[in-house]
């Protein structure tokens, strides 16, 4: 095989490593994976990104795979990097989710669904005014460029072909799980106390004035305070997502690089 042979395949690896840790970020995280963003823009959003990274790279990082299995192995860690940096990001916008259904449930909004493409999936009214906070508030941060600065970093610490170190990767998942669901109650938190209180008052003037039809009266009352107790809280909602994002982000990087070390 001579040198440029090499150096075309060597070549060739690498861009298709590097492509695998991209395009697992493309299709996780907040904004880049969203489903009102055609496949094929997302795809090309992965190859031009690629081809950003790859001049970066250092010389040692180029040597091709001896097998097609150790390629193949390869191609599955970096697709993991990815996933777990986007996914990372992405189970915050969950603990948004988890909030609305602690919120439905007693507000009695748990039946009126649309579609919320960055999650994939059917949400309530709130759980979509929740999510349209916690995206604003990520992008006015410039969490789009955080993630993407996460990223490169990641090549520093796993250069193409580097696995991640299962072990760390279970665990901050496992960890990031715990705090999305403590930023759900958090941010559930005001709504859910009120409405325990409208019913509470509802359920005294139903025991004063029992020819009240308190059923009809108590949803309409419960929307309400639902929605101005979110109203209300929107400061403390914002900032709460907005405190996490980075400290999420740096444990993400922790974790990776303690696969590389």
């Amino acid at each position: 095989m001579s040198a440029l042979e090499h150096f075309l395949i060597a070549q060739a690896v690498v861009f298709t490593l590097v492509l695998a840790r991209v395009s697992g970020l493309v299709a996780t995280a907040p904004i880049f994976g969203s489903q009102e963003i055609p496949l094929s823009v997302r795809a090309l959003l992965a190859v031009m990104l690629t081809c950003l990274v790859m001049p970066l790279q250092s010389p040692p990082a180029t040597a091709p795979m001896a097998a097609l299995p150790d390629y193949l192995l390869g191609l599955a860690g970096e697709l993991l990097i990815g996933l777990v940096l986007g996914l990372g990001i992405k189970i915050l916008l969950v603990a948004m989710q988890l909030a609305d259904q602690l919120i439905s449930q007693l507000s009695g909004l748990s039946l009126a669904d649309v579609f919320q493409p960055n999650l994939g999936t059917n949400v309530s009214v709130f759980a979509q005014f929740l999510l349209s906070v916690a995206l604003a508030v990520f992008v006015v941060l410039g969490g789009h460029r955080m993630v993407m600065a996460a990223l490169l970093d990641t090549f520093a610490a796993l250069p193409p072909g580097a696995a991640p170190a299962p072990a760390a990767v279970v665990e901050v998942m496992t960890t990031l799980l715990a705090q999305s669901f403590a930023l759900g109650i958090r941010t559930a938190a005001p709504a859910m106390t009120a409405l325990l209180l409208a019913t509470l008052v509802l359920g005294l003037i139903s025991r004063t004035l029992p020819q009240i039809n308190i059923i009809a009266v108590g949803f309409g009352v419960n929307t309400l305070v639902a929605l101005g107790a979110l109203l209300l809280s929107l400061g403390a909602v914002a900032w709460t997502f907005q405190e996490q994002i980075e400290p999420v982000l740096d444990l993400l990087q922790a974790a990776l690089m303690r696969g590389g070390a």
